[in-house]
């Protein structure tokens, strides 16, 4: 499971049933969950962030922490990343934060595989670093997913193994958010309706869960040659659509193409949780409309 939090502006994000269902014939009670949560604290303004077009810049400094937790299995086989400072070296002007959770299945090498590579991956795909644009941010990112989850193959194809990984991850470039996600892990977004934090605050879920079982997703499988079986899993087994590795199921379907989402960062925004599909159907559901409830239920997690 995991979890990641910012403060942020007019989601472009996909509302998304909550599920906590295993990718593969586990029981759900199985799931593992490894959290990674970030916050932005209030912003600066153009006394020390600089000023841009004449008006005061906000600049949001963001928070991040991470816990996992095997439950019953005998290993983790997810992981996760935070990078507060994610320019790995590369000079720009635009702030890079970069958060993401992996969640393995049929092992853990997968997941450390895009752990170890993904971020790399879309940076030298061409993330912006000077100048904002979102055109070429989504293309560096589905790049990146691309580029990694081939190279993850030939790895798996090398080493004889062929475990799969979901994802969902969040790039911040200076005050846009990025969210990209593959396979049934999430990111929740707590929005409250003004800046002071004091109102009410809403749980917004940014991502799109792929299942083999959805219509859109089923239409992809079958075109490839793939069959959902009667228990809702492509080939009878697999029940994510999309994810890295999976060398088995990419022939019949499984891609790893993410949906990628933006918005811009106001002052509304209280934390941002990714999530495994165990922390959202395990653990908690995330109904609840006041700010106090909303941390209570993460707390009894």
């Amino acid at each position: 499971m995991s979890e990641a939090a910012a403060k942020s502006g007019d989601e472009n994000g996909v509302a998304s049933e909550v599920a906590g269902n295993p990718k593969r014939g586990a029981d759900p009670g199985d799931a593992g969950p490894a959290a990674a949560a970030a916050a932005a604290k209030k912003p600066r303004t153009a006394e020390d962030a600089g000023e841009e077009g004449g008006e005061a810049a906000r600049v949001f400094e963001i928070e991040a922490d991470a816990a996992e937790d095997k439950g019953t299995r005998h290993a983790m086989e997810d992981a996760w990343v935070l990078l507060k400072d994610a320019g790995l070296g590369s000079p720009g002007k635009l702030r890079c934060a970069h958060f993401a959770i992996y969640d393995g299945h049929g092992g853990r090498l997968a997941a450390e595989y895009a752990q170890k590579n993904l971020h790399a991956n879309v940076l030298s795909a061409g993330l912006p670093r000077e100048l904002m644009d979102v055109k070429a941010a989504k293309k560096a990112i589905l790049d990146g997913f691309r580029k990694t989850d081939e190279s993850l193959l030939e790895e798996s194809a090398t080493g004889g193994w062929q475990d799969g990984a979901t994802a969902v991850c969040v790039w911040v470039l200076g005050q846009r958010v990025f969210i990209a996600n593959i396979g049934d892990a999430k990111a929740v977004l707590a929005r409250s309706s003004t800046e002071d934090g004091d109102s009410t605050v809403k749980a917004i879920v940014l991502t799109r869960e792929h299942k083999a079982i959805y219509p859109l997703e089923r239409a992809r499988i079958q075109k490839a040659g793939g069959v959902v079986g009667s228990n809702g899993r492509l080939q009878g087994r697999l029940e994510v659509s999309r994810a890295f590795g999976d060398r088995q199921f990419k022939k019949v379907g499984v891609v790893a193409t993410p949906d990628i989402h933006s918005f811009e960062l106001t002052g509304r925004e209280q934390f941002l949780i990714l999530g495994c599909d165990g922390l959202w159907g395990v653990c908690f559901h995330f109904q609840y409309d006041q700010s106090p409830g909303l941390r209570k239920t993460f707390k009894t997690c």
